[in-house]
Formats: structure tokens, C-alpha cells, sequence
């Protein structure tokens, strides 16, 4: 069905468009929308979900909050014995290794001199939250904390019972009004690949992108690397960062 034309008050589907794009009654689908059905089947979601061109993660979501998704294990909270020895061959790069939570749990000296929150121990999200340093130093800090709470969104939906999730949502629901606002639009869906635009004491500003990879070993883990476009000014002002926390620089960037 094509959404009919003429004015709308608001933006998107009309109930009725959005119950035949999913192949249900108009009834339904209005019972669903007011909470008078609260159990539909993983396929009606899955219509839906189809319907609003959702993706993956936002799909998993919904069927989170029909109480559809079986148990999974618990997250790791333990920084793994491989990750340790990565990052100590991996001095010379910004490298962060992170629970499900935003917990640090290990970090290369120049991560930690690029981002002081980038250390074991601290937690990104109360960073984010209760302190000014993440906009201090990040020129981009809204979007960049706004995929840090869709990070706690998605692992809340995955371990939904999980002790450190539920109070650390808990102390910053109580904490903090912005993260509130965030917590209301629930985003699930962090990229993997983003880039950080800084504003560093030491260097200057400089453009990195990051990269965060799940260890499908250890659930809940990730590795996040940062690096900078060979040849650009960002590079060079990475190359001065190393050298100030006595790292030496990469072969080929001398």
C-alpha cells in the first residue's frame, strides 16, 4: 500500500497505512497501539518491524519489549588474558578495551593521553554525564554520547536482568536530567565505526576515527581503536601525542 497524499499533522504512516504495509487489521493494530493487546507473536513484530524499514538492532528491541527474546549469558566484566597482551604490543595506538557498560578495563598510554576517562577504572557514561571533561575536549560530545547511552540501551535489551546494567541506568536516570532525555528516545543502534573530532590540550585539534569490535568469546567486550588519516595534520598531531607520553612512533611516520 502507497501512504495516501494530502496533508498530514504530524510526520509518518497513518495507523491504518502502517496495519496493511504489516498485513493486520486496522483493529489490531489500534489495540496494539493502545496496550489492549499485550502479547503480540515474534511475526506480527517482525511485520511491523518490516513495515517501519527497522533495522536489526531496533527489530531485536521491539521484540525485547513484547518479552520475546530468550535469556542470554551473562557479560563478561573481566578483561580477557589476549586483550592484555594486545594492547601491550599495540603501544603505539589508542586502544581502549570496554565492558557492555562503558567500564574500562584497560587502555594504551595514548588513549589515556588522549581522553583521561580513557583509563581502567573509569566509567565512559558517568564520565560523559557527571563531569565536563568529555565536552571539554570533544567538539562533537552530543553525538558521541548519544551512542554511548544506545550502547547501554542495547546491552540493557540483551541482559535485561543484569545487576551493573540496572544501576547504572538507575544512577543516571537519578542523576542526570540529559541522560534521562536520552534514555526516552531509545536508540539501540551505535555504530561500530565513527569519528571523533577533539580539541586537545597538548595537541591540538585532530580528527580520529574509532573502531569497535566485539570479542565473541568474551560477550559483552570491546575493543575500540582509534587511528588518524595517514599523512594529515591529525596524524601529526597523534605523532606529537605519542611522543609526549614516550611512545615511539610508528615505523614509516618517523
Amino acid at each position: 500500500m502507497t501512504p495516501a497524499p494530502g496533508p498530514r499533522r504530524v510526520p509518518g504512516l497513518r495507523r491504518e497505512e502502517l496495519a496493511d504495509l504489516a498485513g493486520i487489521s486496522h483493529d489490531y493494530y489500534t489495540r496494539l497501539e493502545q496496550g489492549r493487546d499485550r502479547r503480540p507473536s515474534p511475526e506480527i513484530l517482525d511485520a511491523l518491524a518490516h513495515a517501519l524499514r527497522l533495522d536489526a538492532p531496533t527489530t531485536r528491541h521491539l521484540h525485547h519489549l513484547a518479552g520475546h527474546l530468550p535469556r542470554p549469558e551473562p557479560a563478561c566484566t573481566e578483561l580477557p588474558a589476549g586483550l592484555a597482551e594486545l594492547l601491550t604490543v599495540w603501544r603505539d595506538i589508542p586502544a581502549v578495551v570496554q565492558t557492555a557498560t562503558l567500564d574500562v578495563l584497560a587502555a594504551t598510554p595514548p588513549a589515556t593521553a588522549l581522553a583521561p576517562f580513557y583509563r581502567p577504572g573509569a566509567n565512559l557514561l558517568r564520565a560523559a554525564f557527571l563531569t565536563p571533561e568529555v565536552h571539554r575536549l570533544h567538539a562533537d560530545a552530543p553525538t558521541l554520547v548519544a551512542r554511548a547511552v544506545a550502547t547501554l540501551r542495547a546491552q540493557a535489551d540483551h541482559t535485561p536482568d543484569d545487576p551493573r546494567v540496572l544501576a547504572l541506568r538507575d544512577e543516571l536516570l537519578s542523576r542526570s536530567a540529559g541522560f534521562r532525555a536520552m534514555w526516552q528516545r531509545y536508540e539501540v543502534n551505535p555504530p561500530p565505526v565513527g569519528e571523533l573530532t577533539l580539541t586537545h590540550p597538548v595537541v591540538g585539534p585532530l580528527t580520529l576515527t574509532y573502531q569497535r569490535f566485539a570479542v565473541p568469546a568474551h560477550p559483552g567486550i570491546l575493543l575500540v581503536v582509534h587511528s588518524a588519516e595517514p599523512g594529515s595534520p591529525s596524524e601529526r598531531a597523534l605523532d606529537r601525542l605519542l611522543a609526549d607520553t614516550g611512545t615511539p612512533t610508528p615505523p614509516g611516520r618517523a
